[in-house]
């Protein structure tokens, strides 16, 4: 029979307690892993596809695991606590899903060397702790053709996080993707400073409304983008999840990420005891990306565009970050004919000629 031991952030005091209490695992008790979210699972959002994947990977496994997770924990001290305390009540993997977290999985990796640990979107590892990540820079170029296209004032919206190499990559690749159906395009960022406030990010989606953006996209994890398009005559690109339901008019698709099969085989691997493999880094030819279905409001034409472009990229025989790309300073970054390294795109600082917003330091 399945378990599942439910933690929520608001009663972190009494999750403490139990797990401390929690008895030694037998040899046949099934495994225990645990997952550590950065906002609420609700119903879309970057969260939420983390916690879809944790849901298949239990619907793959059945009573061979046992999953714990803690919802809305922040990027600091929580964090490591939270992590700590999961690895001390035995649990015999743990997935840490933001950037935020990295430090922390480091520190507490080295204290419990017998445990595993799995770091979403970072860059540091060590012999029991990797990384795993989605290349979100291919859906963007994607979603960047269908705005292109579909804006009348040129002007797209973007809200962003946190000026971190992963948002810089998306930001840029929905730039150059728009640039390519439409070279009179400018992309406007609004920095909002976090990965999940809804208030925040409904303020910034009007800003850039009321500025004449009539595309607008965001990097964030609330429906609130689309929301606002939705009540303001806009058109929206959702990210991490299908968001239409928030925005029957607005919604014209979204860069959607999945997990599932993924943490699967991580599982599988840990009840296999064979080694935990290599941090990944995947997109679409992995399965980690794909589009959400896409607005009949986008002319048939520009879908079979993206349809194209999609299969190039999946096939390996197109990269969005293929030169000659130019910064917003002028300057040639990428000669022509060159295609971005992963050690080139996990050091992005720069926005790209056509952003129209100031990078912050």
């Amino acid at each position: 029979m399945k378990r599942r031991m439910i933690l929520k952030a608001g009663l972190a005091a009494a999750a403490t307690s139990m797990m401390l209490q929690a008895p030694m695992a037998l040899a046949d008790d099934p495994a225990k892993i645990g997952f550590v979210y950065v906002s609420p699972i609700g119903d879309a959002g970057w969260t939420y596809q983390h916690d879809l994947g944790r849901l298949e990977m239990i619907d793959n496994l059945g009573d061979k695991v046992t999953t714990t997770f803690v919802e809305s924990v922040p990027e600091g001290a929580d964090a490591e606590r939270v992590i700590r305390e999961m690895a001390a009540s035995g649990h015999d993997l743990i997935f840490a899903t933001s950037f935020g977290y990295m430090n922390y999985v480091e520190r507490v990796a080295k204290q419990f060397p017998n445990v595993r640990f799995m770091h979403a979107t970072g860059y540091k590892g060590g012999p029991n702790f990797l990384n795993y990540n989605a290349r979100f820079y291919e859906g963007r170029y994607l979603t960047g053709i269908i705005a292109g296209e579909m804006t009348k004032s040129d002007i797209l919206g973007y809200v962003a996080a946190f000026p971190i190499p992963e948002v810089l990559q998306g930001i840029n690749a929905f730039t150059l993707g728009a640039q390519s159906v439409n070279p009179d395009i400018q992309v406007r960022v609004i920095w909002v400073n976090s990965w999940y406030d809804p208030g925040k990010e409904r303020e910034a989606a009007q800003a850039l409304i009321a500025q004449g953006a009539d595309v607008i996209t965001h990097h964030t994890d609330s429906t609130a983008v689309v929301q606002a398009a939705q009540d303001q005559g806009a058109y929206a690109v959702a990210y991490h999840s299908d968001m239409s339901k928030y925005g029957k008019d607005a919604h014209l698709t979204a860069t959607t990420h999945h997990w599932g099969p993924y943490y699967t085989e991580i599982a599988e691997r840990m009840l296999e005891k064979e080694g935990m493999g290599e941090s990944i880094w995947g997109g679409f030819k992995e399965g980690f990306v794909e589009l959400a279905p896409i607005n009949p409001v986008v002319p048939q034409a520009v879908q079979d565009k993206v349809a194209e472009v999609t299969e190039q990229i999946r096939e390996g025989e197109f990269h969005p970050f293929t030169g000659p790309i130019i910064g917003q300073d002028g300057k040639e970054v990428l000669a022509a004919g060159q295609t971005m390294t992963d050690e080139q795109l996990g050091k992005m600082n720069f926005y790209v000629k056509g952003v129209n917003s100031k990078l912050p330091k």
